[in-house]
């Protein structure tokens, strides 16, 4: 039996903006990363009741300390998406953030990944440890 557990995933869907596209004419590569960071910031407040407004003010945030994308294929003008998230991992240390990003018309996969978070303290920069309080509070 496996006793890890199993954390909820949440969605949310865009739509890619004129002001999202290359010279290439798809959406650049570096802002899949704005689409998650979009999704994981609606979320937050949606879903876990805990928006980063919240964690501001406790004088906290989220940074990306490593992130991985596996491009599968490209997202045009006009496009609609859904960007799936959910936890994979939360500990004191930070937390694995895994994501898909679905094309609606077709329902194939754009491109998936993960983000290990990292919490700082927002005065000095500086990892702090993830309370317990958090930890149960992500873990829906």
């Amino acid at each position: 039996m496996n006793s890890s557990p199993k954390y909820s995933t949440f969605t949310s869907e865009f739509k890619v903006r004129p002001d999202d596209i290359d010279m290439f004419n798809h959406v650049h590569n570096s802002t899949y990363f704005d689409y998650v960071l979009a999704a994981r910031y609606e979320q937050m407040e949606l879903h876990y009741k805990m928006p980063m407004e919240e964690f501001l003010k406790q004088g906290y945030g989220w940074v990306v300390r490593t992130a991985f994308v596996d491009y599968k294929r490209a997202l045009g003008l006009g496009d609609t998406f859904t960007v799936e998230t959910g936890i994979e991992t939360i500990n004191s240390k930070g937390c694995r953030v895994k994501f898909s990003i679905k094309i609606s018309k077709t329902g194939k996969i754009a491109c998936d990944g993960w983000f290990d978070y990292v919490m700082i303290n927002t005065s000095n920069g500086k990892s702090v440890k993830v309370s317990d309080e958090m930890i149960q509070k992500y873990s829906v």
